[in-house]
């Protein structure tokens, strides 16, 4: 039975310390009709004659500086991600339901008997440095992701699927079979298994293309922090980098050899803006575009110089439990069963003692949904119809306690493990958006008040990329760390082996079982072309994880985007070809409120 934050809060006086006349008046709240009934569009047209010579002016919104690994073979954050793709997009174009059209610069002909995927390029096109673009670009990146010595995180079962990949990795080839160089233009990859995943964008089809004549004689542990990565990377996207202040902020101008249309503007500006003062810049006319959040909904609603648009985007919020270790010698998760967080008694619980629709309605105004699997709606064909969040029951979540064996046997109020052992966990957060700490706080509170000893990592939250750090993004486990906040982009290809596979570094859980591994081996399988085989193989796997529950699934994410009234299109719906040479601006500067 869910209850408002209100009755919520008045229920919990005795350990939650945020009163509901504080909550009201720092979130502003509204009923549940109202935040029915917010609409966005995905995508705004203004009219108006194009200002030759322009600059747009885009903010990367964040709290945090961009860490500055600037190839998508290297980079493992998504603000870096936003600054390589206006200098260097992937290799294919895609639909709306991620699956490869033409819209791309490379091409896909994939052939499920002879397991091969064929891959054109266009022949005559040019990096922007002015040396052609040739297939070696294309075969780089395997070598790169697959030697011994690389020092990123793409490596995993998509390219272990491609035929001699560990044999080169494991340093006992000095070349990957599998790859069949047909001409300067043409690559025939060969797999082991060809699943369905290779029907989607971001699939078992690598999409990278990296300029192999600028990287090759850089040694590959030495790539991520090369001058060339960090400072003077290339690409053959739409613009290219004129000057970077690290961490802050990316100047680009036009690539004059980009192969489709010249851009509309002559150049871009994308710098940093604070969440807290991204909407204050918008409505001063500093800021052409710029991603804001649905918790500062009131503070935007009546922009009059401005459009937000939303949709749906491609990502879910989660909170996870650390149950295990990453083996980075053995590229593998090592799963703990002893540890307290390997209790599914207690993650069930913690599940039900928290009021996930309340947080949408209260602190995202309604617009963020309540995810009911680890996997986004988008994927029409893959979600289960038939999942569920965890009711909220606070009750429920102490007999489920109770019935494992968590009882507080000294009365302090808090439970000990089924052994009687007292235990104290630590929640590790991310810094953001204004309300960030209040729904940390009240995730705290929330698992305190049914008996659950935890408490905030080091008791402040943590900035984008030490708090991944902490998490294990760089293989290496903090054991400070028990249950934590995270977010994944699912990109084309809803396979969860890359995040939650026994071999997939992105596995920050640490959790592993039989019957987990033996679903992704069907979700991995040739069978998955079966439409019924497929659906039935995730339909189980979401099932699975919504009694394990690894990670209880959040929200999903709805992206907010301003566009200024000057900016003649932008589109931000999954798979929208609007082309850059249709995008420029009416004024001379951004209009302002």
């Amino acid at each position: 039975m869910k209850k408002s934050f209100r009755k919520l809060f008045t229920s919990l006086l005795t350990t939650v310390t945020l009163s509901a006349t504080v909550l009201s008046a720092a979130t502003g709240l509204i009923s549940a009709e109202e935040a029915e009934s917010l609409d966005f569009s995905p995508s705004v047209t203004n009219e108006g004659e194009k200002v030759e010579g322009a600059t747009l002016n885009v903010a990367l919104t964040s709290d945090t500086p961009f860490a500055g690994v600037l190839n998508n073979m290297l980079y493992s954050g998504q603000p870096d991600s936003e600054v390589i793709n206006y200098f260097n997009p992937g290799l294919f174009g895609y639909d709306q339901n991620f699956h490869f059209d033409e819209s791309g610069f490379g091409k896909v002909e994939l052939d499920k008997d002879a397991k091969t995927a064929t891959i054109t390029i266009p022949e005559g096109e040019k990096w922007e440095d002015g040396e052609p673009i040739t297939i070696e670009d294309v075969i780089f990146p395997y070598y790169v992701i697959g030697h011994p010595d690389y020092t990123g995180i793409r490596y995993g079962s998509d390219f272990e699927n491609v035929e001699g990949m560990e044999e080169y990795h494991n340093g006992e080839a000095d070349e990957i079979s599998g790859l069949e160089k047909v001409d300067d233009y043409t690559l025939v990859v060969h797999y082991k298994e060809f699943p369905n995943s290779m029907t989607q964008a971001g699939g078992g089809v690598s999409s990278y293309i990296e300029p192999k004549h600028y990287l090759e004689d850089i040694p590959v542990k030495d790539l991520e922090d090369s001058e060339e990565v960090r400072v003077k990377p290339i690409g053959f996207g739409p613009f290219k980098i004129e000057s970077i202040q690290p961490g802050e902020s990316v100047t680009y101008t036009v690539n004059e050899y980009y192969y489709k249309d010249r851009p509309g503007v002559d150049k871009v500006i994308l710098k940093v803006v604070n969440p807290s003062s991204v909407v204050a810049e918008l409505k001063a006319g500093n800021i052409d575009v710029a991603s804001v959040s649905s918790s500062d909904y009131e503070q935007f609603q009546d922009a009059k110089n401005f459009t937000v648009l939303g949709a749906i985007s491609n990502s879910y919020s989660y909170i996870g439990f650390k149950m295990g270790t990453w083996d980075k010698e053995n590229g593998k998760v090592v799963y703990d069963p002893d540890l307290v967080t390997s209790q599914k008694a207690l993650r069930q619980a913690m599940a039900q003692a928290i009021d996930l629709q309340a947080v949408s309605d209260n602190f995202y105004h309604g617009i963020q949904k309540v995810a009911t699997a680890p996997i986004t709606p988008n994927f029409t064909e893959y979600l289960n119809p038939e999942a569920k969040a965890y009711e909220f029951n606070p009750e429920a979540a102490k007999q489920t306690l109770a019935d494992a064996g968590f009882k507080d046997t000294d009365g302090d109020g808090f439970v000990e493990d089924p052994k009687g052992e007292k235990f104290k966990l630590s929640y590790a957060a991310m810094s953001g958006n204004s309300v960030q700490e209040a729904i940390a706080q009240y995730y705290i509170q929330s698992w305190q008040a049914v008996g659950i000893d935890i408490e905030l990592l080091d008791g402040k939250l943590h900035e984008f990329n030490s708090f991944y750090e902490r998490v294990g993004s760089n293989g290496e486990d903090d054991p400070a760390v028990n249950v934590f906040g995270g977010a994944w982009g699912m990109g084309g290809d809803p396979n969860p082996t890359g995040l939650y596979g026994p071999e997939a570094m992105f596995n920050f859980p640490r959790w592993e079982t039989d019957e987990h591994n033996e679903i992704l081996d069907r979700i991995n399988s040739s069978d998955s072309f079966d439409e019924e085989f497929r659906k039935k193989a995730f339909n189980d796997w979401q099932v699975l994880m919504h009694e394990e529950l690894p990670i209880i699934p959040t929200f999903w994410s709805t992206t907010l985007t301003a566009v200024n009234n000057r900016v003649s299109n932008w589109d931000i719906q999954i798979g929208s070809h609007l082309e850059w040479s249709d995008i420029y601006v009416t004024a001379d500067k951004p209009i302002a409120e």
